[in-house]
């Protein structure tokens, strides 16, 4: 059969049991993942037979609407991670965040730790609406700081999609892509998938993460992939043992 005839697989089946997963909300009551620790057992344990076999969870901190501290979400994981033994759910799992740039964010990076999802890789994300006036200015800072900044889900700031010539410039300025991979089978709509593929095609992304915050993100793994790209799909998933702990 002509390979263009192939049907394209379901994600899931992209993930091969040994995916380190950098990008979730899957810890209680914290963010706008998971409400409450039962929803927190499902979650994990859906990650957990899609093929995830390490969890690196990345709470929102972001000031002005989850005021979120390293305090808070070391105890939230301490909790988590408490019923998952009493569950006999055996998976590794660690938090850092994912920081919302603002004016906050830019003076908080100077004064206290980030938590990092490895090292000194920081997960950061920006508004939907418009970037940041001083992006690039605060590219640079972080790197002062001490840090490399991995961007989430560049492929969903739709203010970038007529200006692809920006994406190219972040990645010239320092700053690291990750793709979430519900963006291959359409979940935030034609337009995103479209530029993750343009993205995929230009091997613009560096790690991935499947961005879950509830069991619609779960099911939507059983959809088939959009992307064309998918020998650079599977590299960009297999990239992401660099976080294994």
């Amino acid at each position: 059969m002509l390979s263009f005839l192939k049907s394209k697989p379901a994600l899931k089946e992209l993930l091969d049991g040994n995916f380190v997963d950098i990008h979730s909300h899957i810890l209680p009551g914290i963010d706008d993942g998971a409400k409450n620790m039962t929803k927190s057992i499902e979650l994990v344990s859906s990650l957990k037979s899609l093929g995830v076999s390490q969890i690196i969870t990345s709470p929102h901190i972001n000031h002005y609407v989850w005021n979120n501290s390293a305090e808070i979400i070391q105890s939230k994981l301490q909790d988590t991670q408490k019923v998952l033994e009493e569950s006999k759910i055996n998976i590794p799992l660690q938090a850092a965040a994912e920081y919302f740039i603002d004016s906050w964010f830019e003076n908080h990076f100077k004064e206290e730790k980030l938590l990092t999802l490895k090292d000194n890789y920081v997960l950061v994300e920006m508004s939907y609406l418009n970037a940041p006036l001083n992006i690039y200015k605060t590219i640079f800072e972080i790197q002062v700081a001490g840090y490399i900044p991995v961007l989430a889900h560049p492929e969903r700031y739709v203010f970038y999609h007529n200006k692809f010539s920006e994406y190219e410039k972040l990645k010239n300025a320092g700053c690291l892509f990750q793709l979430n991979l519900l963006s291959t089978v359409e979940y935030y709509g034609s337009q995103i998938a479209k530029t993750t593929d343009a993205l995929l095609a230009k091997g613009m992304y560096d790690f991935c993460g499947t961005d879950v915050h509830h069991k619609k993100h779960i099911a939507a793994f059983e959809d088939k992939i959009k992307t064309k790209n998918i020998a650079s799909l599977k590299e960009v998933i297999a990239n992401n043992q660099f976080f294994k702990f």
